[in-house]
């Protein structure tokens, strides 16, 4: 019953935020076979002058082996005055690549395929390494990942662009610390930093046990512009039901 309640709330959640939107996460390392996740990224932009700008994305994912985890999901788009569009679907899949803290860094390895429904806006592949380290009770993720697009017309573009925390758990239902994503542009060519998008800002996280095994997880963030090239404000969250 307490799981067909949750689920049921978490799919509302799921149709109200679409028109909401989501923005970008932070991938970890760790896989947990067997588990079932229900997740819902979401979030909203605003740039001075312009529409505010939404998107969500829904994800169903499952832990095949102890060091593989894959998800499916859909992606939504929204912006004011216009309807609530699907953009595109992707396939994610995280392996995990070390014992959570047999080295001091945590490795893991992230591939995801994200294909547009608009036929001409091609395909995108992202992959690279994800890495976590613990300091007492501070844990640290950074992500260098490479984004290669391909388009109908036969072109490619590869970007290099990172994620990054910095999470003090205070309790297991509560940590607090920043957040930050960013493209540092086409790879062979980084110079050009009127295109580079830099944002950072404060987050907050949790669990919350729900016995036998189910939980809901959480994780929010109001991020800033750090460069001329990126938008003033966002806001992102991350509601995860896991069984």
């Amino acid at each position: 019953m307490k799981r067909n309640l949750c689920i049921s709330a978490l799919s509302l959640a799921c149709i109200s935020a679409a028109q909401a939107g989501p923005a970008s996460y932070v991938h970890t390392p760790a896989v947990e076979y067997g588990e079932t996740e229900i997740e819902l990224h979401g979030g909203t932009l605003r740039e001075s002058g312009e529409e505010r700008e939404s998107a969500a994305i829904v994800v169903v994912g499952y832990g095949v082996t102890q060091y593989w985890f894959t998800e499916f999901g859909v992606e939504f788009e929204h912006e004011s005055g216009e309807s609530t569009e699907v953009e595109a679907v992707e396939w994610e899949n995280t392996f995990q690549l070390t014992e959570p803290g047999q080295y001091a860094v945590d490795l893991g390895l992230l591939v995801e395929l994200e294909v547009a429904t608009e036929s001409e806006d091609g395909w995108e592949l992202k992959t690279g390494p994800l890495l976590q380290t613990e300091i007492g009770k501070t844990q640290i993720n950074f992500n260098p990942l490479l984004e290669r697009k391909f388009d109908t017309d036969g072109e490619e573009e590869t970007e290099l662009v990172y994620e990054w925390q910095v999470a003090y758990r205070l309790q297991q239902s509560f940590e607090f610390g920043l957040q930050g994503f960013g493209e540092v542009g086409e790879w062979n060519d980084w110079e050009k930093s009127s295109e580079q998008s830099h944002k950072a800002g404060p987050m907050i996280a949790g669990k919350l046990p729900l016995g036998d095994h189910d939980a809901i997880k959480y994780d929010t963030a109001i991020l800033f512009g750090l460069n001329g090239a990126t938008e003033e404000q966002t806001f992102r969250f991350t509601l995860e039901y896991e069984f």
